[in-house]
């Protein structure tokens, strides 16, 4: 009889936590697949030009896997804090566009370094990027 309950109260506790992620990652699901699509673009590129350059590294690839999970557990706190405290609803604007600027910036460096953008087309891109720097000669 014992061994019954506990069953049925792990299991009971399992199903909250599941149907919790489930729901909180279908209502973000936007958010969780922007930055699934950016990192792997980067390490799309960057396994591309790293083929190009030095051949194909294991270890570099796999460590595109790996950021992406440490990208989707800190978008998944950040979105605990803001569904759980009201008022902190821009938390994961703060934290994660910054990156997924810098990521992007890295895809298109990473695209360029592959041979699929011109080096004249980045320099543009990132020229009109940073406009305060000015232009490149």
């Amino acid at each position: 009889m014992q061994t019954k309950i506990s069953i049925v109260g792990i299991t009971s506790f399992c199903t909250y936590l599941c149907t919790y992620f489930l729901n909180l990652s279908m209502e973000n699901a936007e958010q969780y697949l922007a930055v699934v699509a950016v990192l792997w673009l980067d390490g799309i590129f960057g396994i591309w030009a790293g083929v190009k350059r030095e051949g194909f590294r294991t270890y570099k690839a796999l460590k595109i896997t790996k950021s992406t999970f440490v990208w989707l557990a800190i978008l998944t706190v950040i979105l605990m804090i803001e569904k759980g405290f009201s008022g902190t609803g821009w938390l994961s604007e703060v934290i994660i566009v910054p990156f997924m600027i810098l990521q992007l910036i890295s895809a298109l460096k990473n695209a360029s370094m592959a041979g699929l953008i011109k080096m004249e087309l980045l320099n543009k891109i990132l020229d009109h990027i940073d406009k305060h720097k000015g232009l490149r000669s």
